[in-house]
C-alpha cells in the first residue's frame, strides 16, 4: 500500500495483483478503505487497484450545490463538489497512477452516502470515469433527480451500480424517506437510455454493512 497527501486529503493506493488492470477511486468518510480492500479480496476481486481518499470535508466536498440542514442535528451542505472534483482529476488521479506498474484498463469512481451522490454527479462534469458505484447514495438530495433528468452526462458509463437499503426510506425525515423511490427512478431512467445499470436493494438501514455494501458495489463494476 502506498500513501500520499494532497491538500489535506490522504490517499491510500492498494494495488491489484496484475500489472495491467482497472483502478477504482473510493471517497470515504471514516477511513474504512483497508476494510473495503480486504472485502474485495474476499470477494475474489483481486485485479482492481483501489485508491481510497479520506480526510474529506464531507458536507462540502461531496455536495454539488448548497442545501440547508435536513435536520436539527445536521450541518448544511456547502457546494464544494466541483472544486473537489478538480482536485481529484487534476492532482490526485495523476499522482495515484504515476507509480503503477502497468496500464490502467479503466477508471471507476465509488462512494457511500454523500460520496455515492458525488460519484453519480461526477458523470455530468467529467469523462474521467467510465464505471460508477453509488452505494446507498444520497440521491434524495434536493433537486438531484431533476438535475439527472434534465442534463447530459459527459460520457455514457460502461457500468452503473446503484444501491439502497430496504429500510432507508423508513424515516420521518421528508428528504431521506424519498431515497429508495428516487434511486429506483434514476436507475430506471439510466436503464431506459441503454446504460448498463445494476440496481440492488440491500437489507437494512443506511448504517448497516457499509463496508460489505461498498465492496459488493465495486465488485459489480469488475
Amino acid at each position: 500500500m502506498r500513501k500520499f497527501t494532497v491538500e489535506g486529503k490522504t490517499v491510500s493506493v492498494y494495488s491489484g495483483r496484475k500489472k495491467d488492470g482497472p483502478i477504482v477511486y473510493l471517497n470515504t468518510y471514516a477511513g474504512e478503505g483497508g476494510q473495503v480492500y480486504q472485502a474485495l479480496q474476499d470477494n475474489g476481486c483481486h485485479d482492481v487497484t483501489l485508491a481510497v481518499i479520506s480526510g474529506l470535508d464531507w458536507n462540502h466536498d461531496m455536495a454539488p450545490w448548497e442545501i440547508p440542514p435536513i435536520s436539527e442535528k445536521d450541518p448544511p451542505c456547502t457546494a464544494g463538489a466541483d472544486e473537489y472534483l478538480r482536485l481529484l482529476t487534476e492532482e490526485i488521479v495523476p499522482e495515484a497512477e504515476r507509480k503503477l506498474s502497468g496500464k490502467v484498463l479503466w477508471r471507476g469512481l465509488a462512494g457511500y452516502s454523500l460520496a455515492g451522490l458525488f460519484a453519480f454527479y461526477a458523470l455530468y462534469q467529467t469523462d474521467f470515469f467510465s464505471r460508477i458505484a453509488s452505494v446507498s447514495g444520497s440521491l434524495w438530495f434536493p433537486g438531484f433527480l431533476e438535475y439527472v433528468l434534465s442534463h447530459e452526462m459527459k460520457r455514457k458509463p460502461d457500468c452503473l451500480y446503484l444501491s439502497v437499503g430496504d429500510r432507508e426510506c423508513r424515516t420521518k425525515n421528508p428528504y431521506l424517506r424519498t431515497v429508495q423511490e428516487r434511486t429506483e427512478q434514476i436507475a430506471a431512467f439510466c436503464s431506459g437510455r441503454n446504460m448498463e445499470t445494476i440496481f440492488q436493494l440491500n437489507p437494512g438501514n443506511h448504517f448497516q454493512n457499509a463496508v460489505q455494501r461498498m465492496a459488493s458495489g465495486i465488485s459489480q463494476l469488475c
